[in-house]
């Protein structure tokens, strides 16, 4: 029985403070390690879409273990992103080389006002300007130093950050039958059935959206690339590989390689860069709302209306990173929400009635 000490309005208010105070604690933590909280997140997002081929190759391959069947997967995903980096790194290192070779002759010709750089000093009288505004240019690179080392350490956390993902990654795949089996054992049999069939359907779910992610962005490559060769736009292959790969990033993906793109374009020519604006124009509209929302209603089991307004309500929220996870989540969450309302639906319904409020028998007048 509660004593009314228990009941003072002091004990409630100290409960209240301790509570707020928890709940602030708990705000802070979240808000001081929201990196690692969104690497460990990244990670679980391809730990789950990795899944399926490890668990592949572990059912062919009678003597794989999970641990080699881990590591050969990795190490293909390794290889594979390997190679696109080769891809990009090798031919912008023979146009550096090339650059630093021919860089005394392209500084002559622009002191003599020739060439495509001598013609663009004199056109729009950048040298004047240059002599005129002499000093506050120096300044500036002078000051450019604090900007170019938060660059280098923005830099430098990014690789940390590329390399903590992949290492949690790995071990989430390697660990994460045990980790799953020893949560299922804390329910009931059938309540265990449950969750692990939600959470089958929900990383199938994961794995339908990268898969309809990819079609989309190899679309979008591959008409970058045809629209660049008719143009005569060297790199065409190169541009369209980088436009495939940012393309990954649903609504902003296509903007940032259509800037590549176009600049690849102007350099080439006026004409080249007008057409190739005019071409991602048109093709950001079709692929924000067509492509995405047919798409991946298809993989997703997603309406196109959902689709489209979870991704421009989660870019706004989350960034780059709402966006990335906007499809998926919603998915999961009406997959859980449809698994709830199966199971209340399924879930008989008894009568509520008091004992008190229980029809009493009603005797008999004949009777004695």
């Amino acid at each position: 029985m509660t004593t009314q000490s228990e009941r003072s309005p002091a004990r409630i208010t100290l409960t209240v403070i301790g509570l707020v105070l928890l709940t602030l604690l708990g705000l802070f933590l979240l808000y001081e390690t929201r990196r690692i909280l969104t690497w460990i997140v990244i990670a679980a997002f391809f730990a789950t879409a990795l899944h399926p081929a490890v668990s592949w190759a572990e059912r062919r391959v009678r003597w794989c273990k999970r641990w080699l069947a881990t590591l050969v997967v990795f190490l293909l995903v390794f290889v594979a992103l390997a190679a696109l980096v080769l891809l990009f790194m090798v031919p912008l290192f023979k146009e550096a080389v090339q650059f630093v070779d021919e860089l005394p002759a392209l500084i002559r010709d622009t002191r003599a006002g020739r060439g495509p750089l001598g013609d663009l000093i004199n056109r729009f009288h950048l040298r004047q300007y240059a002599e005129r505004h002499s000093g506050q240019i120096s300044a500036y690179l002078r000051g450019l130093g604090a900007p170019t080392l938060a660059f280098l350490r923005g830099a430098a956390t990014t690789v940390a950050g590329i390399i903590a993902i992949f290492v949690l990654a790995y071990l989430m795949v390697l660990q994460g039958p045990r980790l799953v089996g020893g949560f299922l054992r804390l329910f009931e049999p059938s309540r265990a059935e449950r969750i692990r069939r939600v959470g089958s359907d929900c990383a199938r779910t994961i794995t339908g959206y990268i898969s309809g992610n990819l079609l989309i962005s190899v679309i979008c490559g591959t008409l970058t690339f045809v629209v660049l060769l008719i143009l005569h736009v060297p790199f065409a292959a190169l541009i369209a590989l980088f436009v495939a790969i940012v393309d990954l990033i649903p609504l902003v993906g296509a903007t940032l390689g259509a800037t590549v793109a176009a600049a690849a374009g102007f350099f080439h020519s006026l004409t080249a860069g007008i057409i190739v604006i005019v071409f991602f124009i048109i093709y950001q509209q079709v692929e924000n709302h067509l492509l995405q929302p047919v798409i991946l209603s298809r993989t997703v089991q997603l309406d196109p209306l959902t689709v489209l307004v979870s991704i421009l309500i989660a870019t706004e929220l989350g960034g780059i990173l709402g966006a990335l996870l906007a499809i998926p989540l919603v998915a999961m969450l009406q997959i859980i929400a449809r698994e709830v309302w199966a199971e209340r639906q399924s879930r008989p319904t008894e009568p509520v009635v008091a004992e008190d409020q229980q029809a009493e028998p009603v005797s008999d007048p004949d009777q004695p």
